[in-house]
């Protein structure tokens, strides 16, 4: 088990105006479906997940929405997506998405792909020159 924290379900509107950078249990996350069944279990697990893989980059995220759909419905194939967003502090939002036959593939892909594409994100910012 990692030490990182999960990611917040909710944060008061009060301690928005004041966040900017803050640490993992203070970065909401906000977590849509449409068309898929989620249980409370599986919500925390992804939330874990964005705390295990966005951890590191708590202090320049500011908010994270991660969308789950099923794209055909009931005609079933390779169609379950997750489209996760991540906010970031003076930068251009990064946004993800993995589409695969089961939801868990296509939510540990996008968690991975998110991770990456933050982590270019800010070494970018890091490494412009002043």
């Amino acid at each position: 088990m990692s030490n990182r924290t999960s990611f917040s379900r909710h944060l008061p509107k009060a301690a928005k105006r004041t966040a900017g950078r803050t640490s993992a249990p203070q970065v909401p996350a906000n977590i849509r479906v449409y068309g898929v069944d989620l249980s409370q279990e599986e919500r925390a697990r992804i939330r874990h997940g964005l705390g295990v893989k966005l951890g590191k980059y708590e202090t320049s995220i500011e908010r994270v929405t991660v969308r789950v759909l099923d794209v055909n419905g009931p005609r079933g194939g390779v169609d379950k997506l997750c489209r996760i967003k991540v906010v970031l502090s003076g930068l251009s939002s990064v946004v993800f998405e993995s589409q695969a036959l089961t939801l868990k593939a296509a939510i540990n892909g996008a968690l991975s792909g998110t991770e990456r594409a933050v982590r270019r994100s800010v070494q970018r910012r890091d490494t412009k020159p002043v």
